[in-house]
């Protein structure tokens, strides 16, 4: 079965990164730049797996982005990892229910092993 991921990230050229990277590892992915647009985005179209969330964010910062995310009832199961530059963040997004962390840049060696844990329901908290 195909896996497919949310990548929402105000950033283009940081999506399409990702999108590249899931792309080796035979996974889909669905790119919203513009975060006041993903409840109408995710409400109906294809299943999603797990959903790749960027913190900083104009408009809605990641937060209420995975506050919005969790309560659309397909999605509340799924998944969320917190997506961002800031390691910082790491430990905040963890106490505020983020399903993970992958920190920016991403590491083209350690990513195919980090999806493959988050897809199987490892919690992931790698900043760097």
């Amino acid at each position: 079965m195909n896996k497919h991921a949310l990548i929402i990230d105000d950033n283009v050229n940081n999506g399409k990164v990702l999108a590249g990277y899931l792309t080796l590892e035979s996974v889909t992915s669905t790119l919203i730049s513009d975060p006041t647009l993903v409840e109408d985005q995710v409400t109906d179209g294809e299943a999603v797996d797990v959903v790749f969330l960027d913190l900083e964010m104009p408009g809605l910062d990641g937060y209420k982005v995975f506050d919005l995310l969790k309560s659309i009832p397909r999605l509340e199961q799924i998944p969320i990892v917190a997506y961002s530059v800031h390691a910082n963040e790491l430990t905040i997004a963890h106490e505020y229910g983020f399903d993970g962390f992958v920190g920016k840049p991403l590491n083209d060696v350690r990513f195919p092993s980090q999806l493959s844990r988050i897809l199987n329901g490892e919690g992931v908290w790698e900043a760097k």
